[in-house]
């Protein structure tokens, strides 16, 4: 009788184990459900870095320890808050933000500046108060307009895919200050309608086999 009483909660152990080794804890969606409302969408607006103003819209926290004649030398580090409008004029309607980091990527001298981006656009007003966009590229300065991959978003830009192009308005290469004019073309999913959210169980349902609700 004991040996029978051993097998049986072996028995129930191994099942107990199997099951929660197999408890579903994903959903699959089909793509098709977001295509349907997929848009590409056309943001214009400027950026400005205010270097010489009362409180400066970046800072280098990690200077590099050579010597160079460039305004940023190579392996400098720079966080940035800086403020996004809806003209050229930096006291003009403020519509969002830009926060995060660039590095700088080249060696050489002067004022041909490489830098390499990664930046959160957070917009303040408007249809997409609220969401963000997520840009991680390449920003050669010196060229009249530079390309950066948009890599995600947040609200409104779920699944966000596109690209910006930034154009310089105003710089000045000593002092730092600049207004650059920004063109995103961004594909997403219409807000207007059921959140993507809709289509995703809430939380994850690592008890749905009927077995585990017992534990």
């Amino acid at each position: 009788m004991a040996k029978f009483q051993t097998c049986l909660s072996t028995f129930f152990v191994t099942l107990l184990f199997s099951s929660l080794v197999n408890a579903t804890f994903y959903q699959t969606i089909s793509p098709t459900l977001l295509r349907s409302r997929e848009k590409l969408t056309h943001i214009r607006f400027y950026f400005h870095e205010l270097i010489t103003n009362e409180k400066p819209s970046l800072i280098i926290i990690d200077p590099p320890k050579v010597m160079s004649n460039s305004p940023l030398p190579f392996g400098s580090l720079v966080v940035i808050e800086d403020p996004l409008t809806i003209g050229p004029d930096v006291e003009s309607k403020r519509v969002g933000k830009a926060q995060g980091f660039y590095l700088s990527a080249t060696q050489r001298p002067g004022l041909d500046l490489e830098i390499v981006m990664g930046m959160t656009l957070t917009f303040l007003e408007g249809e997409f108060n609220g969401s963000s966009l997520s840009v991680l590229g390449r920003n050669e300065i010196i060229n009249p307009v530079r390309e950066m991959p948009i890599i995600g978003g947040t609200g409104a830009f779920r699944f966000a895919r596109g690209y910006v192009l930034a154009r310089s308005v105003k710089v000045d290469y000593h002092k730092g200050d600049a207004t650059v004019e920004y063109n995103v073309y961004v594909y997403h999913y219409s807000s207007t309608t059921s959140s993507s959210h809709d289509y995703f169980t809430e939380g994850l349902q690592f008890m749905t086999d009927p077995i585990l609700n017992k534990i």
